[in-house]
């Protein structure tokens, strides 16, 4: 049980908590980019650009800055869904 708690933030080089701080960090980021999304909605010439900027930062921090540990031989890297 204890595994599924570190395998996948160390398979992102970083610990339970770092990685805590990392997917809430995250989190409230998405929060403000879609209340801008919906000010945006409700008034046109509001937030025009902060729900793209949002995506492309977070897309930039997640995907083009991080680095993933291989998988050990043996061990399968999938996880199910909602993981």
């Amino acid at each position: 049980m204890i595994r599924r708690f570190i395998d996948h933030p160390a398979s992102v080089n970083e610990t339970y908590f770092q990685h805590m701080g990392m997917a809430f960090s995250f989190g409230g980021r998405m929060l403000i980019g879609a209340l801008a999304c919906f000010v945006h909605g409700f008034f046109p010439w509001l937030c025009l650009t902060r729900g793209s900027d949002t995506i492309r930062e977070l897309h930039r921090r997640m995907v083009t800055h991080r680095v993933v540990r291989p998988a050990e031989p043996g061990r399968s890297t999938a996880v199910a869904a909602g993981d």
